[in-house]
């Protein structure tokens, strides 16, 4: 396989381009990949520009640096409701959901390369993907709970769907890290490879699907999508919906100070 080049700099993802494979890399290596209001954008912008061009037959979705993603930027807040809450519901439907969905509809395989975290809407973000790879040290976590929050991102529904209610409920409510091995083991992702080789595994794969029948792939996407996914729409709203109502909690306001100032919160169930 050619080696990738440069094909588009967004100022927090870099969209790569080797033979008929797209590589996505979110690119804010020194916030471990932290989702922010200009990540959200730039990212919607590769998913969409990758969609329009058919001459690209593959995606293959990484993280620049130490890990895939360490989830929502916190320090970066959200814009206020008029009620003066933070308005997830906003960046969730407007960003995060056209990305998600996007990479679920794509009629095209996507392959997610996992290396160091994928927590919260990072987590989410791999599990979009059709075939998940990661590198031994990476691990899976839903944080949503740690600082008051819910799962969102299509993760309540990719999760349950993958491995089922009973260990989907054990990952979101005890909030723990799930470390690649593991994960394999339960069934959440395809494959895991010692950290050095994961790049080098993720290229050949994707460089397999783009060399396959397109809409062979794109065929069965839909099949599977309408048979495992069919209220998938409905879904995200219902996350979205109930993200914010724990955005206007004081759970939140304190889960969100604790994990800024690194110590443990403390929740009063309000």
């Amino acid at each position: 396989m050619s080696a990738y080049e440069p094909v588009h700099e967004y100022a927090t993802v870099t969209l790569h381009r080797a033979g008929a494979v797209a590589r996505i890399e979110l690119n804010r290596p020194d916030k471990m990949n932290a989702w922010d209001t200009q990540l959200g954008l730039d990212l919607r912008a590769a998913v969409e520009q990758v969609r329009d061009d058919d001459t690209i037959r593959a995606v293959l979705l990484t993280g620049a640096g130490r890990g895939f993603s360490s989830g929502a930027d916190l320090s970066a807040g959200f814009e206020p409701t008029p009620e003066g809450h933070p308005d997830v519901h906003t960046a969730l439907v407007e960003r995060y959901h056209p990305i998600i969905s996007g990479l679920r509809e794509l009629p095209k395989p996507v392959v997610a390369a996992v290396h160091g975290p994928a927590v919260g809407i990072g987590c989410s973000l791999a599990l979009a993907a059709d075939l998940v790879l990661a590198a031994e040290s990476a691990y899976f976590l839903l944080a949503f709970v740690n600082i008051g929050l819910v799962p969102d991102g299509g993760s309540s529904a990719f999760i349950p769907a993958r491995i089922g209610f009973t260990r989907a409920i054990e990952l979101a409510l005890l909030g723990e890290r799930l470390p690649a091995p593991k994960a394999l083991e339960w069934g959440l992702i395809n494959a895991v490879h010692p950290d050095a080789e994961l790049p080098a595994a993720a290229d050949t794969l994707a460089a397999r699907l783009a060399a396959g029948p397109t809409r062979s792939y794109a065929g069965t996407k839909r099949q599977l999508n309408s048979w495992v996914y069919e209220g998938f729409g409905a879904q995200l709203e219902l996350e979205a919906a109930i993200q914010q109502e724990q955005a206007a909690s004081s759970d939140f306001a304190e889960g969100a100070l604790a994990f800024l100032q690194k110590r443990a919160p403390e929740f009063k169930g309000v």
